[in-house]
């Protein structure tokens, strides 16, 4: 009778931690769950920012001039230049646009690659380690498929050549970041950065809401480090 009573308990107590969510997840399904969260981050955010107006109709990662080349758009404006100042803005985040269709290859090798251990240590992290992991492994190899689609569209515009002589004028006299002197250079890196803002933010919504994910392994995996 006692090993019966012992038993039902037991089963109860089972039950109760798969209904609540709360069963033990294995090292490997939790790598598994987290290469799907991190695969499902970049293919949204390349979905989002690889199409046209991706980039240029979303104010948070909409590329601008360098700051200290706006002062000079004000005034360009004011001289009756702002259709100038207008294609060089839409020329940026077209090429950037264009370079961000092409991330998701790279990003998906990457999540591959990746370990339990950095599977582990993503899942305990805060809500953008996992973006932050990408971009420690990801830039580099991003950067140098970037740079010939940017440098690409920026030539096709006749635009490149007039901003890199006016910026690199103004990065002598310490006006313009010497990274911000070269387009290519300035639009590539803008496009990392709202890449990963993109992927930091559809992580985030998976990390606050792991219930309303698809996956069940989604589920059981962030919704055990609720």
């Amino acid at each position: 009778m006692r090993i019966i009573t012992v038993f039902f308990v037991w089963f109860c107590v089972s039950i109760s931690a798969c209904a609540t969510g709360n069963a033990p997840v294995s090292d490997e399904d939790t790598a598994y769950g987290l290469k799907q969260a991190l695969t499902q981050s970049a293919e949204v955010a390349v979905d989002k920012l690889g199409v046209e107006n991706g980039f240029l109709q979303n104010p948070k990662v909409k590329i601008p001039l360098p700051g200290s080349l706006q002062k000079v758009e004000g005034l360009m404006r004011t001289l009756g230049m702002s259709k100038y100042a207008d294609g060089l803005i839409v020329t940026m985040n077209r090429a950037a646009e264009a370079a961000a269709a092409e991330a998701e290859p790279l990003l998906v090798d990457a999540v591959q690659e990746m370990s339990v251990g950095d599977a582990k240590a993503i899942l305990t992290g805060g809500n953008d380690a996992a973006t932050q992991y990408f971009r420690n492994t990801t830039s580099e190899a991003l950067t140098q498929k970037f740079l010939p689609i940017v440098k690409n569209a920026t030539d096709k515009a006749g635009l490149a050549k007039k901003y890199n002589e006016f910026a690199g004028k103004g990065a002598k006299f310490g006006l313009v970041a010497e990274r911000n002197a070269n387009i290519e250079n300035y639009v590539t890196q803008k496009t990392l950065d709202g890449l990963y803002l993109m992927m930091a933010e559809e992580e985030r919504a998976i990390r606050n809401d792991p219930m309303g994910q698809g996956s069940k392994l989604l589920q059981q995996v962030f919704g055990s480090v609720k």
